[in-house]
């Protein structure tokens, strides 16, 4: 991959992933992530310290999300060129971090959701959601939370639609390693299957009255 706007060599979630010391992490659409439990406000209270102090060794603006259940510590997306060649020593160094105090790494609760907006090929919504939810406009057909609390939209149109109505699906992005259980979870509670020729990338499923919800794994292999 290029240089980066920042000087440094962005690199792949393949690459990220294959570094040492980030078995904890996994890469979903809002960069690499690790959720780390806690039994205490104070005990997740804890880790913030140490990712501020690895945030700073290795140039990383990391988002750190501490609940009394745990500590979700994101690297999220600010550069084109893809992650930050120092993002896996900046996760390696949260880990051993969490691993001293106690927190244990729960991959199976790592997950990004967007909301896939589908529109008529005539129409541009993009404006009144960007107006509606107080989001910054994201290249050319996304929205975005500009604090990253909310979920990514996506604006694309509908080919062959009918006028005035607008199909939207939600885009749930889990670690390669959760997609199979949480598609099997979804199916056993009442879900359909609408399609899986792009699995184990992602799979289209349906809910029982045909609300969308595709499962995607492909963030957290991907080696472009």
């Amino acid at each position: 991959m290029g240089e980066s706007t920042t000087g440094s060599t962005g690199i792949s979630p393949a690459a990220f992933q294959r570094a040492p010391g980030v078995a904890d992490w996994r890469v979903t659409a809002t960069g690499p992530q690790a959720v780390f439990i806690a039994e205490s406000l104070a005990d997740a209270a804890g880790l913030v310290a140490p990712v501020v102090a690895a945030a700073e060794r290795c140039g990383i603006l990391p988002d750190i999300d501490v609940r009394p259940e745990g500590v979700i510590v994101r690297v999220p997306p600010r550069d084109p060129q893809g992650i930050p060649a120092r993002a896996p020593e900046f996760a390696a160094l949260v880990s051993q971090a969490a691993s001293e105090r106690h927190l244990a790494a729960d991959p199976s609760r790592i997950q990004s959701i967007g909301v896939y907006v589908a529109e008529h090929s005539r129409a541009d919504a993009r404006p009144f959601f960007l107006a509606a939810l107080g989001y910054d406009a994201l290249g050319d057909t996304d929205a975005a939370d500009p604090l990253r609390s909310g979920p990514q939209l996506a604006f694309n149109p509908i080919s062959g639609d009918v006028a005035g109505r607008g199909r939207t699906h939600f885009d749930v992005f889990v670690p390669a390693d959760q997609a199979r259980s949480r598609v099997d979870a979804a199916l056993s509670a009442g879900g359909r299957l609408a399609d899986d020729s792009h699995a184990p990338m992602w799979w289209s499923l349906a809910s029982p009255d045909n609300h969308g919800v595709d499962i995607a794994s492909w963030t957290d292999t991907y080696d472009g």
